[in-house]
Protein backbone atom coordinates (compact mmCIF):
# COMPACT_ATOMS: atom_id res chain seq x y z
CA UNK A 1 0.00 0.00 0.00
CA UNK A 2 1.60 3.15 -1.10
CA UNK A 3 1.94 6.11 1.59
CA UNK A 4 -0.25 9.38 1.45
CA UNK A 5 -0.07 12.39 2.82
CA UNK A 6 -3.02 15.27 2.99
CA UNK A 7 -3.73 17.81 0.76
CA UNK A 8 -5.81 20.74 0.55
CA UNK A 9 -6.63 22.31 -2.98
CA UNK A 10 -8.90 25.42 -3.53
CA UNK A 11 -10.87 25.50 -6.48
CA UNK A 12 -13.01 27.79 -8.63
CA UNK A 13 -15.33 27.00 -11.32
CA UNK A 14 -18.04 28.04 -13.02
CA UNK A 15 -21.53 26.23 -12.07
CA UNK A 16 -23.65 26.78 -14.72
CA UNK A 17 -23.34 23.42 -16.69
CA UNK A 18 -23.28 20.84 -13.37
CA UNK A 19 -25.70 19.47 -11.04
CA UNK A 20 -24.43 20.97 -8.54
CA UNK A 21 -21.06 20.47 -6.29
CA UNK A 22 -21.46 17.15 -4.48
CA UNK A 23 -20.91 13.97 -6.10
CA UNK A 24 -23.98 12.25 -7.72
CA UNK A 25 -24.90 8.91 -10.02
CA UNK A 26 -25.62 9.84 -13.32
CA UNK A 27 -25.44 13.26 -13.44
CA UNK A 28 -22.31 15.54 -14.24
CA UNK A 29 -21.07 17.02 -11.10
CA UNK A 30 -17.97 19.60 -10.09
CA UNK A 31 -16.45 16.71 -7.71
CA UNK A 32 -17.15 14.15 -9.80
CA UNK A 33 -15.42 15.57 -12.87
CA UNK A 34 -12.74 17.20 -10.22
CA UNK A 35 -11.79 13.50 -8.14
CA UNK A 36 -11.72 11.72 -12.09
CA UNK A 37 -8.87 14.14 -13.28
CA UNK A 38 -7.02 13.81 -9.72
CA UNK A 39 -7.07 9.91 -9.87
CA UNK A 40 -6.08 10.39 -13.67
CA UNK A 41 -3.20 12.61 -12.86
CA UNK A 42 -1.92 10.35 -9.77
CA UNK A 43 -3.34 7.01 -11.24
CA UNK A 44 -4.61 6.04 -7.58
CA UNK A 45 -7.90 5.98 -6.53
CA UNK A 46 -8.92 9.00 -4.35
CA UNK A 47 -11.54 10.22 -2.35
CA UNK A 48 -12.05 14.05 -1.64
CA UNK A 49 -14.24 16.14 0.65
CA UNK A 50 -15.49 19.61 -0.22
CA UNK A 51 -15.46 22.76 2.66
CA UNK A 52 -19.37 23.17 0.84
CA UNK A 53 -22.07 21.50 -1.06
CA UNK A 54 -22.91 24.38 -3.95
CA UNK A 55 -26.41 23.63 -5.44
CA UNK A 56 -26.99 23.07 -9.16
CA UNK A 57 -25.95 26.56 -10.81
CA UNK A 58 -24.00 27.92 -8.20
CA UNK A 59 -20.33 28.92 -8.68
CA UNK A 60 -17.14 28.79 -6.59
CA UNK A 61 -14.01 30.83 -6.43
CA UNK A 62 -12.74 29.64 -2.74
CA UNK A 63 -14.11 25.93 -2.39
CA UNK A 64 -11.58 24.43 -0.79
CA UNK A 65 -11.16 20.66 -1.01
CA UNK A 66 -9.07 18.27 0.95
CA UNK A 67 -7.98 14.43 0.94
CA UNK A 68 -5.38 12.04 0.57
CA UNK A 69 -3.30 11.66 -2.32
CA UNK A 70 0.60 9.77 -2.73
CA UNK A 71 2.94 10.99 -0.94
CA UNK A 72 5.65 11.30 -4.17
CA UNK A 73 2.69 13.71 -5.86
CA UNK A 74 4.01 16.61 -7.48
CA UNK A 75 1.80 19.45 -6.58
CA UNK A 76 2.80 21.84 -9.36
CA UNK A 77 2.27 19.56 -11.91
CA UNK A 78 -0.82 18.02 -10.27
CA UNK A 79 -2.62 21.61 -10.42
CA UNK A 80 -1.27 21.77 -14.04
CA UNK A 81 -2.77 18.77 -15.68
CA UNK A 82 -5.95 18.69 -13.37
CA UNK A 83 -6.55 22.28 -15.05
CA UNK A 84 -5.48 21.29 -18.40
CA UNK A 85 -8.44 18.45 -17.75
CA UNK A 86 -10.90 20.30 -16.23
CA UNK A 87 -10.19 24.08 -17.41
CA UNK A 88 -12.18 25.94 -18.38
CA UNK A 89 -15.22 24.98 -16.01
CA UNK A 90 -13.15 23.94 -13.28
CA UNK A 91 -9.72 25.28 -12.07
CA UNK A 92 -7.54 24.30 -9.16
CA UNK A 93 -6.22 27.48 -7.95
CA UNK A 94 -3.38 26.10 -5.58
CA UNK A 95 -2.53 22.80 -4.01
CA UNK A 96 -0.37 22.58 -0.82
CA UNK A 97 0.24 19.67 1.99
CA UNK A 98 -1.72 20.09 4.84
CA UNK A 99 -1.56 18.45 8.41
CA UNK A 100 -3.11 14.79 8.62
CA UNK A 101 -6.41 16.31 10.76
CA UNK A 102 -7.36 19.11 8.33
CA UNK A 103 -10.75 18.19 7.10
CA UNK A 104 -11.85 20.97 4.02
CA UNK A 105 -15.83 20.48 5.85
CA UNK A 106 -14.89 19.99 9.47
CA UNK A 107 -11.75 22.41 10.17
CA UNK A 108 -13.67 24.95 8.63
CA UNK A 109 -14.71 27.86 11.23
CA UNK A 110 -16.09 30.03 8.56
CA UNK A 111 -17.48 30.58 4.91
CA UNK A 112 -17.70 33.79 2.82
CA UNK A 113 -20.69 33.77 0.00
CA UNK A 114 -21.51 36.62 -2.46
CA UNK A 115 -23.93 37.39 -4.68
CA UNK A 116 -24.92 39.68 -7.58
CA UNK A 117 -27.79 41.40 -8.97
CA UNK A 118 -27.64 43.01 -11.83
CA UNK A 119 -29.95 46.16 -11.30
CA UNK A 120 -30.55 47.86 -14.92
CA UNK A 121 -34.20 47.47 -17.02
CA UNK A 122 -32.29 45.95 -19.62
CA UNK A 123 -30.79 42.29 -19.13
CA UNK A 124 -26.77 42.30 -19.60
CA UNK A 125 -25.84 39.07 -21.71
CA UNK A 126 -22.03 39.09 -20.15
CA UNK A 127 -23.28 38.43 -16.94
CA UNK A 128 -26.20 36.67 -17.43
CA UNK A 129 -24.38 33.54 -16.30
CA UNK A 130 -22.96 34.67 -12.78
CA UNK A 131 -25.63 37.51 -11.79
CA UNK A 132 -29.47 37.80 -11.15
CA UNK A 133 -31.23 40.40 -13.41
CA UNK A 134 -33.64 42.41 -11.21
CA UNK A 135 -34.71 45.09 -13.48
CA UNK A 136 -36.78 47.13 -11.26
CA UNK A 137 -34.97 49.77 -8.81
CA UNK A 138 -33.84 48.56 -5.45
CA UNK A 139 -33.41 50.81 -2.80
CA UNK A 140 -29.89 49.45 -1.01
CA UNK A 141 -30.07 50.80 2.12
CA UNK A 142 -33.36 49.68 3.12
CA UNK A 143 -31.62 46.61 1.85
CA UNK A 144 -28.90 47.01 4.05
CA UNK A 145 -31.03 47.43 7.14
CA UNK A 146 -33.00 44.36 6.63
CA UNK A 147 -30.06 42.47 6.39
CA UNK A 148 -28.22 44.05 9.32
CA UNK A 149 -30.99 42.43 11.44
CA UNK A 150 -29.96 39.56 10.58
CA UNK A 151 -26.37 39.33 12.12
CA UNK A 152 -25.85 37.24 14.97
CA UNK A 153 -27.32 34.03 16.26
CA UNK A 154 -30.47 32.73 14.98
CA UNK A 155 -32.62 29.90 13.94
CA UNK A 156 -32.61 30.37 10.59
CA UNK A 157 -35.77 27.91 9.91
CA UNK A 158 -37.18 30.69 7.85
CA UNK A 159 -34.87 31.13 5.33
CA UNK A 160 -33.73 27.06 5.02
CA UNK A 161 -35.03 24.03 3.58
CA UNK A 162 -36.04 22.22 6.34
CA UNK A 163 -33.47 18.60 6.00
CA UNK A 164 -35.35 15.02 6.50
CA UNK A 165 -34.22 13.84 9.78
CA UNK A 166 -32.41 10.76 10.32
CA UNK A 167 -34.33 7.93 11.22
CA UNK A 168 -34.57 7.50 15.61
CA UNK A 169 -32.70 11.50 15.26
CA UNK A 170 -33.96 15.05 16.10
CA UNK A 171 -34.13 17.13 13.33
CA UNK A 172 -30.87 18.68 13.19
CA UNK A 173 -30.57 22.47 14.33
CA UNK A 174 -30.69 25.52 12.00
CA UNK A 175 -29.12 27.94 14.26
CA UNK A 176 -26.77 29.47 12.95
CA UNK A 177 -24.03 32.77 13.52
CA UNK A 178 -24.15 35.39 10.91
CA UNK A 179 -21.11 37.07 10.85
CA UNK A 180 -21.43 39.89 7.93
CA UNK A 181 -24.26 41.06 5.23
CA UNK A 182 -24.02 43.57 3.60
CA UNK A 183 -24.82 44.91 0.07
CA UNK A 184 -22.60 47.29 -2.10
CA UNK A 185 -22.79 48.55 -5.94
CA UNK A 186 -19.59 47.01 -7.49
CA UNK A 187 -20.05 48.42 -10.90
CA UNK A 188 -17.67 51.29 -11.41
CA UNK A 189 -16.43 52.51 -14.55
CA UNK A 190 -16.77 49.13 -16.21
CA UNK A 191 -20.58 48.68 -15.35
CA UNK A 192 -21.91 51.60 -13.89
CA UNK A 193 -24.62 51.71 -10.76
CA UNK A 194 -26.15 48.58 -12.00
CA UNK A 195 -24.11 45.83 -10.98
CA UNK A 196 -25.53 45.18 -6.58
CA UNK A 197 -23.14 42.43 -4.86
CA UNK A 198 -24.36 40.98 -1.41
CA UNK A 199 -21.36 39.93 0.93
CA UNK A 200 -22.45 37.29 3.89
CA UNK A 201 -20.04 35.70 6.51
CA UNK A 202 -21.44 32.72 8.79
CA UNK A 203 -20.11 29.78 10.68
CA UNK A 204 -21.94 27.91 8.63
CA UNK A 205 -25.09 28.07 6.02
CA UNK A 206 -27.81 25.39 5.48
CA UNK A 207 -29.42 24.54 2.48
CA UNK A 208 -30.86 27.25 0.34
CA UNK A 209 -29.89 29.67 3.18
CA UNK A 210 -28.22 32.85 1.08
CA UNK A 211 -30.59 32.53 -1.64
CA UNK A 212 -33.60 32.74 0.39
CA UNK A 213 -31.79 35.68 2.37
CA UNK A 214 -30.89 37.28 -0.78
CA UNK A 215 -34.76 36.54 -2.44
CA UNK A 216 -36.43 38.21 0.42
CA UNK A 217 -33.78 41.45 0.56
CA UNK A 218 -34.83 42.11 -3.03
CA UNK A 219 -38.11 41.69 -1.86
CA UNK A 220 -37.38 44.40 0.51
CA UNK A 221 -35.67 46.74 -2.31
CA UNK A 222 -38.32 46.21 -4.25
CA UNK A 223 -40.64 48.02 -1.29
CA UNK A 224 -42.60 44.21 -1.71
CA UNK A 225 -41.86 44.22 1.78
CA UNK A 226 -40.45 46.32 4.93
CA UNK A 227 -36.75 46.27 6.32
CA UNK A 228 -38.85 47.03 9.55
CA UNK A 229 -40.62 43.11 9.12
CA UNK A 230 -37.76 41.35 8.76
CA UNK A 231 -36.78 40.20 12.29
CA UNK A 232 -40.39 38.90 12.99
CA UNK A 233 -39.56 37.14 9.75
CA UNK A 234 -36.90 35.07 11.11
CA UNK A 235 -38.68 34.96 14.65
CA UNK A 236 -41.77 32.90 12.89
CA UNK A 237 -39.42 29.90 11.63
CA UNK A 238 -41.52 29.23 8.77
CA UNK A 239 -40.57 28.77 5.78
CA UNK A 240 -43.74 30.78 3.95
CA UNK A 241 -42.95 33.74 5.84
CA UNK A 242 -39.40 34.61 4.16
CA UNK A 243 -39.23 35.73 0.34
CA UNK A 244 -38.77 33.66 -3.18
CA UNK A 245 -35.31 31.97 -3.18
CA UNK A 246 -33.18 33.49 -5.64
CA UNK A 247 -31.70 31.89 -8.79
CA UNK A 248 -28.68 30.08 -8.08
CA UNK A 249 -27.05 32.00 -11.12
CA UNK A 250 -26.19 34.94 -9.22
CA UNK A 251 -24.21 33.16 -5.86
CA UNK A 252 -20.64 32.37 -5.61
CA UNK A 253 -18.77 30.68 -2.54
CA UNK A 254 -16.28 33.04 -2.43
CA UNK A 255 -13.97 31.98 0.45
CA UNK A 256 -13.28 29.58 3.49
CA UNK A 257 -11.87 30.26 6.69
CA UNK A 258 -10.13 27.97 8.77
CA UNK A 259 -9.16 30.73 11.71
CA UNK A 260 -9.99 30.60 15.53
CA UNK A 261 -12.59 27.55 16.84
CA UNK A 262 -15.72 27.19 15.46
CA UNK A 263 -18.54 28.30 17.47
CA UNK A 264 -20.71 25.33 17.89
CA UNK A 265 -17.61 22.93 18.18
Amino acid sequence: MSLTRAVRLIVAYDGTDFRGFAENDGVRTVMGDLRRAVETVVRAPVELTGAGRTDAGVHGWGQVVSGELPIDTDLRRLVRSVNGICGPDISVRSADWVAADFSARFSATARTYRYQVWNEPAPNPLLARWAWHVPGPLDLAAMNRAAESMIGEHDFSSFCRRPRPAEDLPAPSLVRRLRTAHWEQVGGDEWGPGLLRFEITASSFCHQMVRSIVGTLVEVGLSRRSADSVPGTLAARDRNAAGQVAPPNGLVLFSVDYSGVRWDA
